[in-house]
């Protein structure tokens, strides 16, 4: 994406300010690229526990569930 295009989707930013984030970017580009993938992982992680918890508070609830989703995914 073009930093001019950056700035009419962000009116509030600065060309200087884009071409800046721009320049953080590709000089620092691994370790953001590593936090990124880092913040997805613990991220899913804390979706997986808070998933478990859920199904084991509301068994009634997921159980039809889990029924369906088995019945769709068996079709295809």
């Amino acid at each position: 994406m073009a930093p001019e295009t950056i700035k009419r989707s962000f009116p509030l930013l600065t060309l200087e300010e884009i071409y800046g984030a721009i320049t953080f970017y590709l000089a620092n580009e691994k370790e953001i690229d590593d936090y990124l993938q880092q913040s997805d992982r613990e991220f899913e992680a804390q979706a997986d526990v808070r998933r478990t918890q859920m199904r084991e508070a509301n068994p009634e609830l997921y159980k039809p569930l889990t029924e369906a989703k088995r019945e769709r995914e068996s079709t295809r």
